[in-house]
């Protein structure tokens, strides 16, 4: 007999997150143990229950210069090695605690540089809390892998200085790369010399495309850069039409994301924050996913958008419907679009995420 869908429920299955930033994730009281420690005075409050608030309202404003301004704080106070150690291993312990069995938790080093560190320390530093964080998990009987992924900012010019850290820390977690920040004004083309490095280099990368500026981000992410996968991506609707009889067209860029099975990485409640969607219930995810895209499901800013995957999922549930067997068609996407070896995706996907869909589905 298969298992209600509840938020309860759902965090006992096995999830796959792709989309997951480590300076969008910390517990308020982490926020304001830091704060204290590293004598950072600009938080708005020092209750950890009234700044999980601020920062979501912060972020509910529906742009995404606004939501992007309540990274000063986070970054703020994750200026030190012992900060990034905590966050990191703290995000494991949260991610886990959701049932989550793999994650890639992305992060820019340049933006935290500020206390002195240098980009490799930084590197260091946040693997150490990483690993740090999966021994925790295994030793209260929760196993979950955590994989790197190094943003550049796309406004600033050091995207081939990250992408040869990301190559120089490859067999130390770090496994693929992204561009990050405001979309408009900046397009992917200003990081080619990046792209081609990694390419050369056989290393794997993610652009953020499609959520704050249209088709031609994703097409020159896609068509110029070479992404494997696409960061949100939401935009892709830009170039699908659908008739008043339900006939849908895919333009030829809609049509060659989904030939390819280029994954795109959705954050349904951070896009309806950010503007990139009204609502879940109109999120572009419903029918992305009825199309048979490769559509994820990701949480982006877990502290920002006051989420999880779980959240995620239990949300959309409740707009489309979804059952377990839907979840699962989600997470083997995820897993199927990750940046792990071949072997290492199949094994978590055949001995970890059908076996705990089959024992919810009965």
């Amino acid at each position: 007999m298969s298992t209600p869908v509840t938020l309860e429920s759902i965090r006992t299955a096995p999830k796959v997150l792709l989309h997951d930033h480590l300076d969008g994730g910390l517990r308020p009281q982490t926020v304001i143990d830091l704060a204290r420690e590293n004598g950072y005075d600009a938080l708005p409050t020092h209750d950890a229950e009234e700044l999980g608030v601020w920062f979501r309202d912060a972020a509910d404003s529906g742009s995404l210069v606004r939501y992007l301004e309540t990274f000063a704080h986070t970054v703020g106070v994750m200026q030190t090695r012992e900060a990034l150690v905590r966050v990191a291993a703290e995000a494991v312990e949260d991610l886990a605690a959701d049932g989550i069995v793999y994650a890639e938790v992305r992060y820019a080093p340049e933006l935290f540089t500020e206390g002195g560190l240098t980009l490799d320390q930084i590197v260091q530093a946040v693997e150490e809390g990483y690993r740090l964080g999966e021994r925790r998990c295994a030793e209260a009987g929760k196993k979950i892998r955590i994989g790197t992924l190094l943003c550049a900012m796309r406004q600033n010019a050091r995207s081939l200085e990250i992408a040869e850290l990301t190559v120089r820390y490859r067999d130390a977690g770090v496994v693929g790369f992204d561009i990050a920040g405001p979309e408009a004004g900046f397009p992917p083309t200003r990081n080619l010399d990046a792209f081609e490095y990694l390419r050369q280099q056989n290393h794997h990368f993610t652009i953020h495309a499609g959520e704050a500026f249209g088709l031609p981000s994703i097409w020159e992410a896609i068509q110029h850069c070479g992404a494997e996968r696409l960061g949100h991506g939401v935009r892709i609707m830009d170039d699908i039409k659908v008739d008043e009889d339900g006939t849908v067209h895919l333009g030829r860029l809609a049509g060659y994301v989904r030939d390819r099975r280029i994954p795109l990485e959705m954050c349904p409640s951070s896009n309806v924050q950010t503007g990139a969607a009204t609502s879940i219930a109109e999120h572009p995810i419903g029918l992305l996913a009825k199309l048979r895209f490769r559509v994820t499901v990701n949480t982006d800013n877990r502290l920002m958008s006051n989420c999880t995957v779980s959240g995620e999922f239990a949300a959309l549930h409740e707009a489309f419907g979804y059952d377990w067997a839907d979840m699962q068609w989600f997470t083997v996407n995820a897993m199927k679009s990750s940046f792990l070896g071949f072997d290492e995706r199949l094994a978590l996907i055949n001995d970890v995420i059908k076996p705990g869909y089959a024992k919810l589905i009965g």
